[in-house]
């Protein structure tokens, strides 16, 4: 097929096989969660830190100051938070990360908390070839391990940016999950070119994310900023609809983001909302995948 070609002038098996590379397959929605739960609540920390300006070739000393703040502020404060309330979250941490702040990720190790992986320094896969994404998701991979103690059973690709070769290294790892796609509000298995993996997809989604609300970059001509209070309306309101269909509500947080004294409440409000919610399960992302792939109905 000519590169020359625009999409409506493609053949319908060319677009078929575009769209069937990586696809939803069967629901994994449980009757119930752990010891009954109704609900499933899936806190997710995205540790970029200082790999957000790293990654683009940037070396800009405040914006890597701001990626400092996420080690230095943001962690302290979202571990006292879970601590008190007693949640495990799933923290998903580039390789460099971890080699710049390797005490921080023992502690969340430590703390009974998930680490998953997070590419390398963040790099996007879809500017990738097979090899190099693969060298850097096994590198990363053994990084985390050798930091935490632990062999990570997750990821999820920096920027949600899922190239056409992820889902390939996935199953050649062994991992059990991702967590990076969108197709669903429940978990799903992964169909690759139409056939299951079985991998399961714990599914993320922008508007379950405190960084398109929040996200501050000077230079640019778009500014977003959502007040506090309206983004914990919406996660809130995610939550309240997951409780009222028996399902599964994940939500992301980065550090660097929500680590602000004007913001961390949101964690701790959005967790004291759901405890006032009989039967809640709060788990890690390893954990409501594994269970929801052993229960679902």
């Amino acid at each position: 097929m000519s590169n020359e070609q625009q999409p409506w002038q493609w053949e319908e098996p060319h677009w078929r096989g575009l769209v069937n590379r990586v696809r939803a397959g069967r629901r994994l929605r449980p009757r119930r969660w752990k010891d009954g739960a109704r609900c499933a609540l899936a806190l997710s920390f995205d540790s970029d830190h200082d790999t957000t300006e790293l990654r683009d070739g940037g070396q800009s000393i405040g914006r890597l100051s701001w990626g400092q703040f996420g080690s230095r502020v943001g962690i302290p404060k979202i571990l006292d938070i879970l601590r008190r309330h007693d949640v495990r979250a799933s923290f998903y941490v580039p390789a460099v990360t971890a080699l710049l702040y390797p005490d921080e990720q023992r502690q969340l190790v430590a703390d009974g908390h998930e680490v998953g992986i997070h590419g390398w320094i963040h790099e996007l896969n879809a500017n990738l070839g097979y090899d190099a994404e693969r060298a850097l998701m096994l590198r990363a991979c053994d990084t985390l391990t050798q930091i935490t103690g632990t062999r990570p059973v997750g990821l999820r690709t920096p920027s949600w940016d899922f190239s056409p070769h992820t889902l390939r290294i996935i199953r050649e790892m062994g991992l059990r999950y991702d967590s990076s796609l969108m197709a669903d509000e429940d978990c799903y298995e992964l169909l690759e070119n139409d056939e299951p993996t079985g991998v399961v997809e714990l599914p993320v989604e922008w508007v379950r994310d405190d960084a398109p609300y929040f996200w501050m970059n000077r230079f640019a001509s778009h500014r977003p900023y959502t007040p506090p209070t309206a983004v914990f309306d919406i996660f809130r309101r995610e939550f309240d609809a997951a409780y009222a269909e028996g399902g599964v509500c994940q939500i992301t947080f980065h550090p660097h983001v929500i680590g602000y004294r004007s913001r961390i409440w949101i964690l701790a409000e959005l967790i004291r909302h759901a405890r006032s919610h009989p039967d809640v399960w709060f788990a890690t992302h390893a954990e409501v995948v594994e269970w929801a792939r052993l229960h679902a109905v």
